[in-house]
């Protein structure tokens, strides 16, 4: 089983289980990146996390907007890199720039 696919059972899991779960998935990446496109992170309503989209540097932040999908139910695309202030806040200062889809798990 691949790491994605560990992800997905553990979400899967999660939402079996009664959580809320959100999901958030790198759709692009340019220059370096932490992370390889399809790379996934898994985020339940009680906080438990599973997988990663950066290596660590960015995950508090995904994390925070798939609390907002799973509340609202909105997907978002986040974008991070160099040209974002809030990039280098929340610690990508490798140098390249990603882009995570978040989606609340029905």
């Amino acid at each position: 089983m691949s790491d994605s696919e560990d992800v997905l059972a553990t979400a899967a899991s999660w939402r079996a289980a009664g959580e809320t779960v959100a999901l958030a998935t790198v759709v692009e990446t340019w220059g370096s990146s932490p992370r390889p496109a399809g790379s996934r992170l898994a985020v339940s309503a009680s906080g438990r996390l599973a997988g990663s989209v950066s290596g660590g540097c960015i995950e508090g932040a995904v994390a925070d907007a798939a609390k907002q999908t799973m509340q609202t139910g909105a997907p978002q695309l986040l974008d991070f890199g160099i040209s974002d202030e809030r990039a280098w806040e929340v610690g990508l200062a490798c140098g390249g720039k990603l882009k995570v889809f978040v989606e609340k798990l029905a």
